[in-house]
């Protein structure tokens, strides 16, 4: 008589695009999503940011360690699910819009050597890689890669610089967090023609071009690395679209490449530039705009039923920006973010 044993895998569905993959009940459903070439939205992937949160249109899952913030118990009991840490135990449907029929780009590992260390303001310096020359490296602008440190520790960095600009080098802008296992080496020992491994390309956040919606760009720190890339990346395209960057620090010389931003002006009638500070002082002689960055947006727009919108930084940012953008009328599917989690955020509780 045959026992009828557990399935060793099951089907994972996204909907609308109807996209299947296979997922074994000891793997996550993002790993074998991205492994698999399926481009589930995700952030951090260890259970902090709630960037892979998706509806569970039908199925079973469990779900490991993740912090109350990125899903509430209430969110679960509604059916949501994060993929980073949820593991199937049966066939599961579920609901993505930001899923699409277009595949992903191959993730590889390499090797890289430094080519710039530049700079930017007190504490941020801005990385050029030069990546290997017989192996071409294909990404989205806007997504990261991770370096991969001893002992099996990665640090993760937003690409700042548009795949079309690859032969100039990869651009990184990496801010220094004092007693941080590699931004003490960048700032400290790191120099330049040393080689590093990375790993990439990683996340969802990038352009869609299939809309023709006003963007916003919304930034705040060294959030502003992958909305530089998609900027870059409009400007090859020749993408026309209405976009508005909104870039927010504390001091001025929070925003590190403005000079950037304001040629970009002179070259792209399509865009529009917000810089905000929220804690000038007197000796800045600070004239823009003050207060938080995701609030000025609010000021300018206070219906974004018909925008789009980018999201980069800090996670109380991102997060702040999500509740009240969408209580402004943007539809949720129209959100896209990458909520820069560090290593102290993902051990909070």
């Amino acid at each position: 008589m045959t026992g009828n044993a557990s399935p060793s895998a099951f089907q994972i569905t996204i909907e609308p695009s109807g996209r299947t993959f296979t997922t074994p009940a000891d793997e996550t459903i993002l790993a074998a999503g991205i492994a698999q070439g399926v481009n589930l939205p995700y952030g951090c992937k260890d259970g902090a940011c709630g960037s892979c949160k998706c509806k569970k249109l039908s199925g079973s899952v469990r779900h490991g360690t993740h912090q109350s913030k990125a899903l509430s118990e209430a969110e679960e009991a509604q059916g949501f699910v994060l993929t980073c840490c949820a593991s199937p135990l049966s066939d599961v449907v579920l609901e993505s819009r930001q899923v699409t029929l277009a595949g992903a780009f191959a993730i590889k590992k390499m090797p890289t050597r430094i080519k710039l260390m530049e700079k930017k303001s007190p504490d941020v310096m801005r990385l050029l890689l030069q990546m290997p020359a017989n192996d071409r490296f294909a990404y989205h602008a806007g997504q990261y890669i991770e370096f991969l440190l001893q002992g099996g520790v990665r640090r993760s960095y937003s690409m700042a610089s548009a795949p079309q600009l690859i032969e100039q080098g990869l651009e990184l802008h990496i801010r220094h967090m004092p007693g941080g296992l590699f931004t003490d080496q960048v700032f400290g020992s790191m120099k330049e023609r040393d080689i590093l491994r990375i790993e990439g390309p990683f996340g969802s956040f990038y352009l869609r071009d299939d809309s023709d919606k006003p963007i916003i760009l919304l930034a705040s720190g060294t959030g502003f690395a992958p909305v530089k890339a998609i900027i870059e990346h409009m400007q090859f395209k020749g993408i026309r679209r209405p976009v508005t960057l909104y870039w927010g620090g504390r001091r001025p010389f929070d925003l590190y490449m403005d000079d950037w931003v304001q040629a970009k002006l002179a070259e792209m009638a399509n865009l529009r530039y917000v810089p905000v500070v929220s804690n000038a002082l007197a000796e800045d002689h600070w004239q823009g705009r003050t207060g938080f960055v995701h609030r000025a947006v609010l000021q300018d727009l206070p219906d974004l039923s018909g925008h789009q919108v980018y999201a980069c930084g800090a996670p109380i940012v991102v997060d702040s920006a999500r509740a009240d953008y969408l209580a402004a009328g943007l539809p949720e599917d129209e959100f896209y973010a990458d909520a820069f989690t560090s290593e102290a955020d993902k051990v909070t509780a």
